[in-house]
Order: C-alpha cells, then structure tokens, then sequence
C-alpha cells in the first residue's frame, strides 16, 4: 500500500527558509525519480523541483539558487530546501515520484506573508 506524507510547511516572513520532507512508502523509492510539486492560486499544479534516482537535480528558473531538494533512499524520504521565500511561493507543497503514481498525500502548507 502506497502511502505519501508531506510535512515541514508552515507561516515564515518574505526572506525567510523552510524545509519540507516527504515519506513515501510502498514503491521502489531509489529506483525512482522524485518531484515537488505546488498548488497556488496562480497554478494549478507547479512543478517546483526534480531529483533523479542517481542525484541529478533540475529547477525551473524561478527556483533556480532559492531551492534545493534532495533524497535519502535509507528513509524513503526526499526533501526540500526553501530558501529567500517570497509571497509568491505560497501554496500547497506536494510530492509524488516521476511518472507519478495517481495517489497524492495531503501536502503540506508553505504561507509566505509578513
């Protein structure tokens, strides 16, 4: 059975970090690539980060030198750096293995707001 859990989300100022973590039980968690995704208000479904199953990371631009993610295949978990977090980055924070597998957690809530 497949089980996904986001956390680490919460209310921080413009400027400020978070890390996210996601747990995802029930597959080949280091066979498999991992992504980040977001909901916003703007964006359904944002594609926020990529880390492959050997490491490889990409970012869209807007992401580019504010976000890092990252994988420890000994806990099945992959995360997320949040760094100089602006409004915009406000959403909902989901994560899913690539291709995705038609399940979602309940992600975990990032408000960026003074």
């Amino acid at each position: 059975q497949v089980r996904i859990v986001e956390s680490g989300g919460g209310l921080v100022q413009p400027g400020g970090s978070l890390r996210l973590s996601c747990s995802i039980s029930g597959i080949d968690f280091s066979d498999r690539a991992m992504a980040w995704y977001r909901t916003t208000p703007a964006e359904p479904r944002e594609l926020v980060a990529i880390v492959t199953a050997n490491m490889q990371t990409n970012y869209p631009d807007s992401m580019k030198g504010r976000f890092t993610v990252y994988r420890d295949n000994a806990k099945e978990t992959v995360y997320l750096q949040m760094n100089d977090l602006k409004p915009d980055d406000t959403g909902v924070y989901y994560c899913n293995p690539i291709p995705n597998i038609g399940y979602w957690g309940q992600g975990t809530q990032v408000s960026v707001s003074v």
